[in-house]
């Protein structure tokens, strides 16, 4: 999972990555719809951005759907995300990295931060969601994309398409384990303390000790003193 993907998103990502493709290894990032990737010239992870979005044309029409990578992008998604997203080069590997970034961005299109922060209730989110991933179930009765739909049926229920894969209460128990996670303190790591400073050891006194300093500091005094003419205490030598 790319470094810049928050804790909770990168956990919801795992799982919407699982359902849509049926694993969330590393090659769940080279698969294309109805798992055709194996008659493509090359990996599609080392494809890029502006080649793929061509391509999915025939995919579409060969395949049934232009789904690539890990979050089974549409091309109409593609084409869309590299408008809202400055930083996408159609000369851009589709590497799992930036699958990952793109991933993100349409949770947060779907209203992953408002989820997250309290002023989005669950099933409305998990509804969004079913909205972007077909196979992903609403969690309450609703209007569909083509018919009345219930509780645990894909969003596109009713195209002879889509349908949900994966049971509606393992998507409450995830969307509830994502609150906690990007709800959890970031551990901060303390500052780490200053270098002892070093205090340099006292040099050791000459040999001899005090006494022998005491005696030089005399033989040095009485050198001084008889170095000085005798007239200049008003005292004659003798």
């Amino acid at each position: 999972m790319d470094k810049t993907v928050p804790r909770g998103a990168a956990l919801l990502l795992d799982f919407i990555r699982e359902t849509e493709v049926g694993r969330s290894d590393r090659a769940s990032y080279d698969v294309i719809y109805a798992n055709k990737q194996h008659k493509l010239k090359q990996p599609l992870t080392t494809m890029n951005y502006g080649d793929i979005v061509d391509e999915q044309k025939k995919w579409s029409k060969n395949n049934g759907s232009s789904a690539a990578g890990a979050y089974q992008f549409m091309r109409a998604t593609l084409i869309g995300l590299a408008k809202e997203i400055p930083s996408i080069s159609g000369k851009d590997i589709f590497t799992p990295d930036v699958q990952d970034r793109l991933g993100y961005h349409l949770l947060k299109r779907r209203g992953y931060q408002e989820f997250v922060t309290g002023n989005m209730m669950l099933e409305d989110f998990a509804r969004r969601l079913a909205m972007e991933w077909a196979s992903f179930p609403v969690l309450a009765d609703c209007k569909g994309s083509h018919r009345f739909i219930k509780r645990g049926q894909s969003f596109y229920a009713g195209d002879g398409l889509n349908k949900a894969l994966v049971r509606p209460e393992k998507v409450e128990a995830v969307l509830k384990e994502v609150l906690e996670v990007a709800r959890r303190p970031v551990d901060i790591q303390p500052k780490a303390e200053p270098p002892n400073r070093t205090i340099p050891e006292p040099k050791p006194a000459p040999k001899g000790g005090i006494a022998a300093l005491l005696a030089a500091a005399a033989l040095g005094l009485w050198a001084w003193f008889a170095s000085i003419p005798c007239n200049v205490f008003g005292a004659f030598c003798g």
